[in-house]
């Protein structure tokens, strides 16, 4: 059986990136979304919820059972050690699961996995696993508004937000194709989407 291209996909927060991976599904490749997962091994009867809550306390768990996003998500940017906890819990249970899914997908005989990783290139563990890296590039500034309107945060979480992640120079760095994203409409993303699914022979 061949072996299947093996794209990395990042992009900082509100850059797009999520919904480029959706769009990339659509045309045919297999997605694993390490996001998605992060969201499932936390919510609740999640296999990281126990962990989160012996780590951190019962206050990191919110009423439903699951971790409380919002509470985890402002410690881990205002407290770097909180964040390396809260990761050294997590991350494992993302990349076992990543590991499976792409599995899975090598078993289905896909041509294509996109593996959609905010940290890409923060993570040193990526490099080695793929094949080409897709980055999906704008301004700060769009950034920031986007996330303000999506999540409702305050400017200054959001900024704190960017500094926790790579650079835009980091990112373009380690790209092999970078998307531009900034302020256009989503017809101008899927024409991307699918350029690269004819470059990569989705």
């Amino acid at each position: 059986m061949p072996r299947p291209m093996r794209l990395g996909l990042t992009g900082g927060i509100g850059s797009g990136k999520s919904t480029l991976g959706q769009m990339l599904r659509v045309c045919g490749a297999a997605l694993v979304d390490a996001d998605a997962i992060a969201r499932s091994v936390t919510a609740p009867g999640g296999a990281a919820t126990a962990e989160i809550r012996a780590a951190f306390g019962p206050g990191a768990i919110d009423a439903s059972g699951g971790m409380d996003r919002t509470r985890m998500r402002e410690l881990a940017f205002t407290d770097p050690q909180a964040r390396t906890r809260l990761e050294a819990i997590v991350h494992p249970w993302v990349n076992r699961l990543s590991d499976q899914l792409a599995r899975d997908a090598v078993a289905a005989g896909q041509a294509v996995i996109v593996f959609d990783v905010p940290l890409l290139v923060e993570s040193g563990r990526w490099a080695r696993k793929l094949d080409a890296v897709l980055v999906v590039d704008c301004s700060a500034e769009t950034q920031i508004e986007r996330v303000m309107a999506r999540n409702g945060l305050q400017r200054a979480a959001v900024l704190a937000i960017l500094e926790a992640q790579a650079s835009r120079k980091a990112r373009r760095a380690a790209a092999d194709v970078v998307v531009l994203n900034d302020g256009f409409a989503l017809a101008d993303l899927q024409r991307e989407a699918e350029q690269i699914a004819r470059l990569f022979e989705l």
